[in-house]
Order: C-alpha cells, then sequence, then structure tokens
C-alpha cells in the first residue's frame, strides 16, 4: 500500500461496502469494474450501486469474539464504486459508525466526487479523522483544476493526489502545498482498450513533487506505456513491478 507523510498502517485489506458505480468523466472510459463485471458474467449492470455482504467487513469477530481484523489494518475502500457516490447516501452513516469504532485502524479511498464530501461527512468529522486517509483523482488537467481546490478547502487530516488513469501530463504546482497533500501517486490505465501512459509525463509529476518536497509513487505502469518514443505492452502481472523498477518513487522522509 502506498503511504507518505504522517499516515502509516500494516496490512492492508479491500473493503468494498458497496458495489458498482456510473461513469462521470474521460478517467471512467475504461473503468476496470465494468470490464470484470463483464468477464465474471455478472447479471446486475455495474452501474447499479447495491450492498456486499462484507458491509460491516472491520467489525466482525471471530469465534472468541475478538476482532476478526487486528487493530492496524489499513481498509482500503470502495474499490469497485465510490464512498460518495449519490446512491449511497443512506448507508454511508453507518460506514462512518465502523470508522468511529474501528479508530484502532485506519481506512482510505479515493474519489472522483469530491464535491459531494461536505455533505456526505458526518457530524463529529471536525478537522478530519486521524484514521482516515483520503485520496482525489485528477486523470487530467481537466479535472485536476476542478477537483483539487475543492479538495484542498475541506478539513482532511490525511490527503493524496491519485493522478489515475493518467492520460496526459499534468502540472499540479499550484495545488502542491506540503501542509496539505502527504503523497501524490500516479498510473496508467489497465485493459485491452487502455489509452497509452507517456514516461515523459510521470517523470515531470515526480519532478514537481520533488521540487515542493512531497513523496512521489509511480504506481503502476499500465498496459501500454510509451518510453524513448516506444511503445510497450505491459501484461498485467507486471504493472506494479515495472514501475516500482523504473526508480521514480520519492519518499523524503524516513519511518
Amino acid at each position: 500500500m502506498i503511504t507518505g507523510g504522517e499516515f502509516k498502517f500494516g496490512s492492508e485489506v479491500m473493503w468494498n461496502p458497496w458495489h458498482g458505480c456510473h461513469k462521470i468523466s474521460e478517467g471512467c472510459r475504461h473503468c476496470y469494474v465494468y470490464r470484470e463485471d463483464a468477464a465474471f458474467g455478472a447479471v446486475v449492470p455495474s452501474n447499479e450501486v447495491r450492498q456486499t455482504a462484507n458491509f460491516n467487513l472491520p467489525v466482525k469477530r471471530d469465534r472468541k469474539k475478538n476482532w476478526k481484523f487486528p487493530a492496524e489494518t489499513n481498509f482500503s475502500l470502495c474499490f469497485t464504486s465510490d464512498l460518495l457516490i449519490e446512491e449511497a447516501d443512506e448507508w454511508r452513516e453507518e460506514i462512518w459508525n465502523i470508522i468511529c469504532q474501528r479508530s484502532d485502524c485506519k481506512f482510505t479511498f479515493f474519489t472522483k466526487r469530491i464535491d459531494r464530501l461536505i455533505d456526505c461527512l458526518p457530524k463529529d468529522w471536525g478537522e478530519g479523522y486521524d484514521n482516515v486517509l483520503i485520496g482525489c483523482t485528477a486523470e487530467n488537467q481537466d479535472r485536476a483544476n476542478h477537483r483539487l481546490p475543492i479538495f484542498i478547502s475541506l478539513p482532511i487530516k490525511h490527503r493524496m493526489i491519485v493522478v489515475a488513469p493518467m492520460i496526459e501530463n499534468v502540472d499540479l504546482t499550484p495545488f502542491l502545498i506540503s501542509e496539505k497533500i502527504e503523497i501524490v501517486t500516479c498510473g496508467g490505465e489497465s485493459g485491452k482498450y487502455a489509452r497509452p501512459l507517456d514516461f515523459e509525463w510521470v517523470k515531470d509529476l515526480r519532478r514537481q513533487c520533488v521540487d515542493a518536497n512531497i513523496p512521489f509513487c509511480f504506481h503502476q505502469t499500465g498496459s501500454y506505456l510509451i518510453k524513448d518514443g516506444r511503445r510497450y505492452h505491459i501484461p498485467r502481472e507486471y504493472q506494479h513491478s515495472q514501475a516500482k523498477k523504473s526508480a521514480q518513487n520519492y519518499f523524503p522522509y524516513k519511518d
């Protein structure tokens, strides 16, 4: 799992309390949720949001009545939906309650709907929960210019900018405020119809982060990577490892 700045945690567990999403921007064009649902022959449409059997996953207990997931577990939320999606408004309060109940764990979610956050926060949110990291996605310059000013203005303790799927060069310079952003991460798009990622975009984004002394992680190449004028096809199982081998990660902070 990607970390930076003050937000540290242990093992990672995917927690999808609901499944299904609807596309709202250019980064959604080849969404993996739709692709995976189609591959597994899902009967329910991918844009229909419904609760899952793991709705209360973090508070499940074992036979001895102990937490099934120990303290310091990091729960990554809603990777097959969006925590802030409108269709989940009636369920979200219970999710906040679970997050509070498991204050000994960390919770991370990314969203393309950061403009909805202020209306979706619990009453006791204050300046943010200590155990919640929020990532705002910005797949291109248009979405960065729209979403990131909102993101920076909101009461959040731990923030991450997620440039993924990165579909063009993005200038984050106006938004790289070290007191506000703990880490920037970027990655390419995966799948048969993925748009290619130009490695020069990655290097430029890294330079911006180094100049602002903000941690940077190149977490995934995507299916097609352009480097030195050549286009490479990267099989899915190597997209994370190849990104790591590129030596673009920048972590100025020590544990």
